[in-house]
């Protein structure tokens, strides 16, 4: 396997749009584009593309998600684009889909939300759920993770490291990260309504994966755990096979994401729960795959200065601060970039095995 990163990492969302859909469909997949009324930097046209591979009626679907948010896309479309290359043969009545960069505006202006400043994994709340609410955390940690001014040195690691001395790192990361819905122009806002690229993309998977019988979702994220390792974590209350019996078929532990001693944390408005209603009669497993890059304080201040750039100064795309959360989420080490390929491919080529199996367990 060609495992040399600048084979499959591209540099911007029309480089990697281009070439996942030529790939696609010189592998013979079905391709769909999902047009969204958001424009790019240059006003080009954004769209969430989907290959399709295998049996048109397949009942077992191994479903790979990259882009949810925005700029982590550049690693799991270099997986999607690799997996395209060289997938093995699909078994009979099986399919592989591919979703390339659910969030298009966020992967083409190098932000992790989109148009709205909406972070997607925060925006599937249940039918009835409001979006209000927020840790009370945040709100009194609000100054300091969402200052209204340009980006620049303010002393943001040693405010963050008094926050963590005062509050603990669980309990910080838990408060930031859950999503929240009272600060439209905060980090991991949920929105207030259900933004355009997730209902189309649900109504997408309502009428196409209707009848199958059992659906595999990887996930692809970047951003937590160790430098160029990966972290699995599961879908409980969605998730059909059990975390053990998960972590034999991929060889690797599958977190619960309210486990205080793992770095992940649970989160209100994730896709998961979105896919378990929209398709209720297919037996799921969701697995959402995280590549570390660096510690939690470094992406969460690369986080905050590219926010207060696109609120408080020009949002151009070839700031420091859109670059340096770019590196912080997809570090351009080759060595970074080839953990990324094995670690992507080994996890697809497993849950395919799990995936064309069912139903002879």
């Amino acid at each position: 396997m060609n495992s040399e990163p600048g084979t499959f990492f591209s540099p911007d969302y029309a480089t990697a749009r281009d070439r996942f859909t030529r790939a696609a469909r010189a592998a013979g997949a079905r391709t769909e584009a999902i047009a969204l009324d958001a424009r790019g930097p240059a006003r080009e046209a954004l769209t969430i593309d989907i290959a399709w591979l295998g049996a048109p009626d397949a009942d077992r679907v191994l479903l790979h998600t990259s882009g949810m948010h925005g700029v982590e896309a550049f690693p799991g479309c270099a997986v999607q684009l690799a997996a395209l290359s060289e997938f093995a043969a699909l078994a009979p009545g099986c399919a592989l889909v591919l979703a390339h960069a659910l969030n298009p505006y966020g992967m083409a202006r190098l932000r992790r939300t989109n148009e709205n400043n909406v972070d997607l994994n925060r925006n599937f709340l249940a039918p009835g759920e409001s979006y209000r609410g927020s840790p009370p955390l945040y709100a009194r940690i609000d100054a300091v993770l969402n200052p209204a001014s340009p980006p620049g040195f303010d002393f943001f690691r040693l405010k963050a490291l008094g926050l963590v001395m005062r509050y603990g790192m669980g309990a910080l990361r838990q408060a930031v990260a859950q999503g929240q819905y009272d600060y439209p122009r905060g980090l991991f806002y949920g929105g207030s309504m259900l933004e355009q690229g997730p209902a189309l993309f649900l109504g997408w998977l309502g009428c196409k994966l209707a009848r199958v019988r059992y659906l595999f979702v990887l996930d692809a994220h970047s951003g937590l755990g160790a430098w160029g390792e990966q972290t699995l974590i599961g879908a409980p209350g969605v998730n059909a096979t059990g975390a053990l019996e998960l972590a034999g078929a991929l060889a690797h532990a599958v977190i619960d994401p309210a486990d205080s001693r793992s770095p992940a944390y649970t989160i209100r408005g994730g896709m998961a729960g979105a896919l378990r209603h929209t398709l209720p009669a297919a037996r799921m497993d969701f697995v959402l795959q995280e590549i570390g890059t660096c510690s939690a304080i470094a992406v969460l201040g690369a986080l905050r200065e590219e926010n207060r750039w696109h609120h408080y100064g020009a949002a151009t795309v070839d700031h420091p601060a859109k670059l340096a959360l770019r590196e912080a989420l997809c570090p351009g080490s080759p060595v970074w970039r080839r953990r990324v390929l094995a670690h992507g491919r080994g996890l697809l080529e497993r849950a395919a095995v799990w995936t064309w199996n069912y139903g002879e367990r």
